[in-house]
């Protein structure tokens, strides 16, 4: 059973782009993943992405894919919503991920811009639509032009917004301009994508973030946006910048293998990254250590 939701927070407000743990010898290790995704809701997350980018989805199989759903479902699904990364640069192949994660019981999906293929706006428009007509899943587009290549231009995020499927977008554009308007015009859920940016898109209208560093400062980003909810400015300033030294180490490199090595810091369930992907060098690891110290992160 799904957690509750509305039409303008559909997937909760804080979500966690939760990784994959592995086990030493780089198998899925669902224990592992059931733990931290327990973990993770304990600590203030109502909603986790998984298969997404920061799960290393480029690297997993589409059976572990559904096997991840299925687990995670079982440990929160009643707590949490559970968004399954479902999109690639193939949009047959997408179609096929979207409808096995909702067989495995996802509640939504989240589909990012089709990557490296620098597509035109007619052919994302097409890529999202056959996406969300291939369900009954809510979607939750994600407009990342710095991985992807291509924006998800306004007048394509409008159009995308008049189906009945898709609800909702991760900005990880970066562009407070272009989301303000867009936000202003399509009348999507608007998810921060970019922990930086957490507190500025409230300012403009988003309801709630898709998060890295919630593996490690979920209370601090709950008590942000109900400071920003409740009209406190000055309290939800002050727990932004308290939190500056964390959102900047955490991506110093990339953000997947600075995440897995601050869970691993803390005791919780992480194991090895899978190639390409490296673990942290020890001066990497000190540098994270003081970055999460400074945020006030327990180490």
């Amino acid at each position: 059973m799904a957690p509750t939701s509305t039409p303008q927070t559909p997937f909760g407000r804080v979500l966690t782009a939760m990784v994959t743990p592995f086990t030493a010898d780089g198998a899925l290790d669902l224990d592992g993943a059931q733990r931290l995704a327990a973990h993770l809701v304990d600590s203030g997350n109502d909603g986790l992405i998984v298969n997404g980018t920061t799960g290393e989805s480029p690297t997993t199989t589409d059976a572990e894919k559904a096997e991840l759903v299925r687990a995670v479902v079982e440990a929160v699904g009643a707590r949490a919503h559970v968004v399954a990364g479902c999109s690639t640069n193939d949009t047959r192949h997408s179609v096929e991920l979207a409808r096995a994660a909702e067989q495995a019981g996802a509640h939504g999906l989240l589909a990012v811009t089709p990557y490296y293929s620098k597509p035109p706006q007619e052919g994302l428009y097409r890529h999202f639509t056959a996406i969300a007509d291939a369900t009954d899943s809510p979607v939750m587009l994600y407009d990342i032009p710095g991985r992807s290549g291509v924006p998800i231009n306004t007048d394509t995020m409008i159009r995308l917004a008049d189906h009945p499927r898709i609800v909702a977008n991760k900005d990880a554009k970066g562009d407070l301009g272009r989301a303000s308007w867009a936000i202003a015009q399509t009348g999507l859920a608007w998810y921060s994508g970019d922990d930086m940016l957490n507190l500025p898109l409230l300012s403009v209208g988003a309801v709630g973030f898709v998060s890295v560093v919630g593996h490690v400062v979920a209370p601090e980003l709950r008590a942000m946006l109900d400071a920003h909810l409740s009209g406190d400015t000055r309290k939800a300033t002050e727990i932004h910048q308290k939190l500056l030294p964390v959102f900047t180490g955490m991506f110093r490199t990339q953000g997947v293998m600075t995440t897995k090595a601050a869970l691993t810091l803390q005791g919780l369930p992480a194991g090895p990254l899978r190639l390409p992907l490296v673990g942290l060098t020890e001066a990497e690891t000190e540098q994270l250590k003081r970055d999460l110290a400074a945020g006030g992160v327990q180490l």
